[in-house]
């Protein structure tokens, strides 16, 4: 049995580092490493710098849609639990969202003008 898992691993291992080698770029072509704009030259750089508002608004929205998502197991408990304990979690859980929204909305990340 330890000699199978290891054979695994030995040949897993292999077929990564062959597929690695395999799938290198070898030589790099002009027109494909510029940006496309329909056919036509860029008249800027391609490389814009990138707003951080933006970014913010991004994990703020990760954050508070990963918490949503651990709204759904807490409506299942309510089944098996008791009412009292499942207010005091709900409570507790809304409690949190709502102290990072306010946190957030005080630190001024939800405001667009700047």
């Amino acid at each position: 049995m330890f000699f199978m898992s290891i054979l695994i691993l030995m040949i897993c291992s292999i077929l990564m580092i062959l597929s690695s080698t395999i799938s290198k770029k070898s030589f790099t072509d002009r027109e494909k490493s510029s940006p496309f704009e329909c056919g036509f030259n860029p008249k800027s750089a391609s490389r814009m710098p990138f707003s951080l508002h933006f970014f913010l608004i991004a994990v703020i929205f990760l954050i508070f849609d990963v918490e949503i998502t651990l709204l759904i197991p807490i409506i299942m408990i309510y089944k098996i639990s008791n009412m009292m304990n499942f207010s005091m979690i709900i409570m507790f859980f809304i409690g949190i969202l709502l102290f990072g929204l306010y946190y957030e909305w005080n630190q001024g990340a939800l405001t667009w003008t700047k």
